[in-house]
């Protein structure tokens, strides 16, 4: 089973748009929890929270990771999208490793190569697939899900993700 993890801050929409890519993941029994880590928001992301039955925790990742669940975890950013397919992949992957995982960009989402080589990557834009043991300790020095993504050897899905465009 799996926890889904996003952390937010003033993004109802991208949050909407996220939650509503995880429908299939909950009706195949796959997705566990959805817990959505607020960082302040000022808007309504709290009432999109609410009314998707979402667990909503006010504070960072560490909070979020401490109410989860499932004992893999998922970290997303608000406006992602998981593609057609990415139930029977994680579930695969899951099953069989212990690595933590990112997702691939879809061909269409994918930004030319110099694009790619001059813009800043943001270490969550694939989301990440990870053990909730190893997210707990990783949580502990992380102050964020960013943070906590940074820096890690993953291995690559064969699934597909609409990143989330920058803010």
């Amino acid at each position: 089973m799996l926890s889904v993890v996003i952390e937010t801050r003033n993004d109802e929409e991208g949050l909407a748009r996220t939650l509503a890519s995880l429908i299939g993941g909950a009706v195949e029994g796959v997705v566990r929890d959805v817990i959505v880590c607020d960082t302040g928001s000022t808007d309504q992301t709290h009432y999109v929270a609410e009314h998707a039955g979402c667990h909503y925790v006010s504070g960072g990742i560490a909070a979020g990771i401490g109410q989860a669940k499932g004992d893999w975890l998922l970290l997303l950013e608000p406006g992602a999208r998981l593609a057609e397919g990415w139930i029977e992949e994680v579930a695969a992957h899951t099953a069989r490793q212990t690595l933590p995982a990112r997702f691939s960009r879809a061909r269409a989402n994918r930004a030319p190569f110099l694009a790619r080589v001059f813009s800043s990557n943001r270490a969550l834009a694939e989301g990440l697939v990870i053990s909730k043991r190893q997210a707990a300790a990783l949580a502990k020095s992380a102050h964020s899900a960013e943070a906590l993504a940074r820096g890690l050897a993953t291995r690559r899905l064969n699934a597909e993700i609409w990143v989330a465009p920058p803010k």
